[in-house]
């Protein structure tokens, strides 16, 4: 009797109070909360019909440099719910980086991408990935993919630096990531790989091994 009496003495002061239990309480859904907000700051932009603010300046990837593109070189759009996005396209610029952003700017070019990395790794981005990039010389390949140049040449190697390589591996990987894309070479695919395209880019010396690998590892 005393044990059995000493045992339910001792439930009892285990037992939590009413005031623990709504502090509990309001914690978990004061952390039911933030979860739910960081989850729709993710997907917000997924809704049809919501028109997606453009702030001047406001980039897609964090630590990107904001250039605006002509806007001749792109069509506004609002993906991926009017088009959805489900591969990246890589390019190389075949010329320096300034050259790059000067073509990128000219109406008359008719082209431009999403972004261009650097040799040193520093990515600049010249128009939103909710619009569509006349990069790949192919209409129902720009309205699905992301398009990334890099600073170089497709016949140097030692134009494709490290910095560039895990920079933009970095950027690839946070695309992917925001859409839902798979890390493999049907999803991220070289200019050349783009139906109907005259170009080579990004070349022999690109690396697919080791940018997939790269890719992943920031993932």
């Amino acid at each position: 009797m005393a044990a059995g009496k000493g045992a339910g003495k001792d439930d009892s002061d285990r037992r939590p109070s009413r005031r623990v239990l709504l502090a509990g309480g309001a914690v978990a859904a004061v952390g039911t909360a933030v979860l739910a907000r960081e989850e729709l700051s993710r997907l917000w932009w997924r809704l049809p019909g919501v028109e997606k603010p453009r702030v001047a300046g406001a980039v897609d990837f964090r630590g990107a440099r904001w250039v605006a593109a002509s806007a001749a070189n792109y069509r506004r759009a609002d993906r991926p719910a009017d088009y959805p996005v489900d591969r990246v396209v890589i390019h190389v610029t075949q010329g320096g980086y300034a050259s790059a952003v000067k073509v990128f700017q000219d109406p008359a070019h008719g082209a431009a991408a999403h972004y261009i990395v650097r040799k040193d790794g520093r990515v600049t981005q010249l128009i939103r990935e909710l619009d569509v990039a006349f990069h790949a010389g192919n209409r129902g390949y720009n309205e699905r993919s992301v398009g990334i140049e890099h600073e170089g040449f497709v016949e140097k190697a030692d134009s494709l630096t490290d910095a560039m390589y895990a920079s933009s591996a970095r950027l690839t990987a946070a695309i992917c990531g925001r859409y839902g894309i798979p890390v493999d070479r049907e999803h991220i695919i070289g200019h050349v790989e783009v139906p109907g395209t005259d170009h080579t880019d990004p070349g022999p010396y690109w690396d697919w091994a080791r940018y997939l690998r790269l890719v992943r590892r920031a993932g």
